[in-house]
């Protein structure tokens, strides 16, 4: 199921189908540079740390590149 939004809530990206439904929910850092960086239809991109996490539209961990 596509990705349609990713909002990032204090130190949590919850990721929603079309239908508002939540598909699944990933932690951030707590430094001031982590968090959300973007999404598509079917990716989430996340910086945690020193680390920038790219997950698919399960959550599972696509690819993690240094930041």
């Amino acid at each position: 199921m596509p990705i349609s939004s990713a909002i990032q809530k204090g130190s949590s990206v919850h990721v929603y189908d079309e239908r508002g439904r939540t598909i699944f929910i990933k932690s951030v850092g707590s430094k001031p540079s982590d968090g959300l960086k973007g999404y598509t239809s079917t990716t989430v991109t996340i910086q945690q740390s020193l680390s920038i996490h790219t997950y698919d539209e399960k959550g599972r961990t696509k690819f993690i590149k240094s930041a």
